[in-house]
């Protein structure tokens, strides 16, 4: 897991295509040393490689921001009432430039420490790798609860671990990413609360005036779009999550 993360983390911190081309002059060339002396072929290389791209999209989503931000902005389309606007492409495209500038000082870290001296033939590969691990696991660490933390802990059945820097990565993803629904359904519930209050009144009102044939939610529908622009919920929405990550 942690060789597929740096590989994963240094790949995003540089162009996609430089793993592809031939590395610059005097770039130490990518390769998989099992021991030993043994390298594999440029074959397995590749094919381990185009594993790594396959699994980008889902280490994107467990290590990054990407999972709070996305499923608040899934709250507010069903708060609001509108389960199609934004669309999901907008919606995802949104959350993932968010998460982009959310991690940008983690990926400048990773260019900084672990890809750039590695293209220098300052470190390693095997140090490059850990390198390019240690930012975002710090940055999942600051995320994280301790309660989640030690329930993947107990559950793996590891001995006491004396600081945060022995927690295994594979206990400390799904930990963080536990954490980040959390934190996430906590930011929906207030995100849902002034267009409840809107819903009640109006619904109270059409029962007032006797007119229950007519859905509440179409009467109350445009009082949430200008309390929501009124109010300028975008600046305030996003800027609340992404302060939520210092």
């Amino acid at each position: 897991m942690e060789i597929l993360l740096g590989a994963l983390l240094s790949l995003l911190a540089s162009p996609i295509l430089s793993w592809a081309q031939t590395p610059p002059a005097g770039a130490p060339p990518f390769s998989i040393n099992l021991g030993g002396g043994q390298e594999l072929s440029v074959s397995i290389q590749i094919l381990l490689l185009l594993t790594v791209l396959s699994l980008a999209p889902a280490l994107l989503i467990m290590v990054t921001s990407f999972t709070r931000i996305v499923v608040v902005l899934s709250f507010l389309r069903q708060a609001m009432g509108t389960p199609q606007s934004p669309p999901n492409q907008v919606l995802i495209s949104l959350a993932l430039f968010l998460t982009f500038f959310v991690m940008s000082p983690v990926w400048n870290k990773i260019n900084a420490e672990a890809l750039q001296p590695y293209l220098d033939q300052k470190i390693t590969q095997a140090e490059a790798l850990e390198r390019g691990v240690n930012p975002i696991r710090d940055f999942m660490l600051k995320q994280v609860r301790e309660k989640d933390l030690s329930l993947f802990v107990e559950m793996a059945k590891l001995p006491p671990l004396n600081s945060p820097s022995q927690v295994p990565t594979y206990v400390l993803i799904p930990s963080f990413m536990i954490s980040e629904l959390r934190t996430a359904f906590q930011i929906g519930f207030l995100v849902y609360l002034p267009f409840i209050v809107i819903d009640f009144v109006v619904a109270s009102i059409l029962m007032a005036m006797g007119m229950m044939m007519i859905p509440p939610m179409l009467i109350a529908l445009p009082f949430k779009l200008i309390l929501f622009v009124l109010s300028d919920g975008w600046y305030l929405l996003i800027e609340s999550l992404v302060k939520s990550f210092g």
